[in-house]
């Protein structure tokens, strides 16, 4: 009975976010197609902030009903002093699909809205890949090692988007979202890296290096997101049929380095190893810091359990 409960409410969230998601869609994809007909810029500052507000709506409702149906709390510290008019770089650890719900649902409303780079793949996507062009998503294609010794110039599409999409970001209050591990954590992919850290991946620093190039003046600071699951990692199934688990989240706004954001992270040996250095500086504060919750988290459910 239990699990075919879970299932009728998983399927009635799925139902919610497709209507929500079809309603909040028509309106703005009738905008993104008067931004794909009139490319002027005294057009596009007058749209994107409509495009703006009918995403931001759709993150609201989305975090109302999710909300209700979780059945463990959501612990979220250090989301004091944000500003919805400030332009951010947003750092965090990658579990699961289920971090952008939290991370949105988190940070809605309290900084603009959260734009990440995705793969080239994914503008194919009926409805949504529109959707996400026209809120000026940045699409990346990925290539293979293989397939950048036999062709290095492929390297240069990647910043070349970066630039593009930072050069957008700029006209607008925006906070760029980026995942440095690049990829999901699991333990298998942990096993393969053999990172130096428990709980993280390695972070790859060419994103957030052509952000701050690109950009990095203009960012009011570096969030930098630490989310847990002490329950294990939840799907997206988990999420909508209220069983995502306990969720911790903390952010701290750090200082950006004004020596990062001038450096040739591509060209510059020397600067690439210092930013490098930087990065594995908040990934090991990270690593450490996930342990902490995590032994909180146990500490809290033994002494739960003799009560």
């Amino acid at each position: 009975m239990r699990r075919l409960l879970s299932g009728a409410l998983g399927a009635l969230s799925l139902l919610l976010l497709a209507v929500n998601t079809l309603l909040c869609c028509l309106p703005l994809l009738a905008l993104a197609l008067l931004k794909l007909m009139l490319p002027l810029p005294a057009v596009r500052r007058r749209i994107d902030p409509l495009l703006n507000l009918i995403a931001t709506a759709w993150i609201g409702a989305n975090s109302r009903w999710l909300a209700l149906i979780q059945h463990a709390p959501w612990d979220m510290q250090g989301l004091e002093g944000l500003r919805p008019d400030g332009w951010y770089l947003v750092n965090c650890n990658h579990r699961s699909w289920v971090d952008i719900f939290v991370l949105q649902r988190a940070l809605n409303r309290r900084i603009p809205m959260l734009k990440f780079f995705l793969k080239q793949q994914l503008i194919y996507v009926p409805v949504i890949g529109l959707a996400w062009w026209a809120l000026d998503f940045p699409f990346m294609r990925r290539h293979s090692k293989a397939a950048l010794r036999r062709r290095p110039e492929l390297r240069d599409q990647d910043r070349v988007t970066t630039r593009r999409a930072c050069a957008k970001f700029a006209l607008l209050p925006t906070s760029v979202m980026n995942f440095a591990e690049g990829t999901r954590f699991t333990p298998a992919k942990h096993r393969r890296q053999a990172p130096p850290y428990r709980h993280l991946l390695k972070p790859r620093a060419g994103a957030l290096a052509l952000s701050l190039h690109a950009m990095g003046r203009q960012f009011q600071s570096l969030l930098d997101v630490t989310l847990v699951y002490p329950d294990g990692t939840p799907s997206f199934w988990h999420l909508l049929s209220g069983r995502c688990g306990r969720v911790i989240l903390r952010l701290r706004e750090l200082p950006i380095p004004p020596a990062l954001c001038e450096g040739d992270y591509g060209g510059d040996s020397a600067f690439r190893a210092e930013f490098h250095r930087w990065l594995e500086q908040l990934w090991r504060e990270k690593d450490r810091q996930i342990e902490s919750l995590l032994q909180q988290a146990r500490e809290f459910a033994l002494t739960q359990n003799h009560i």
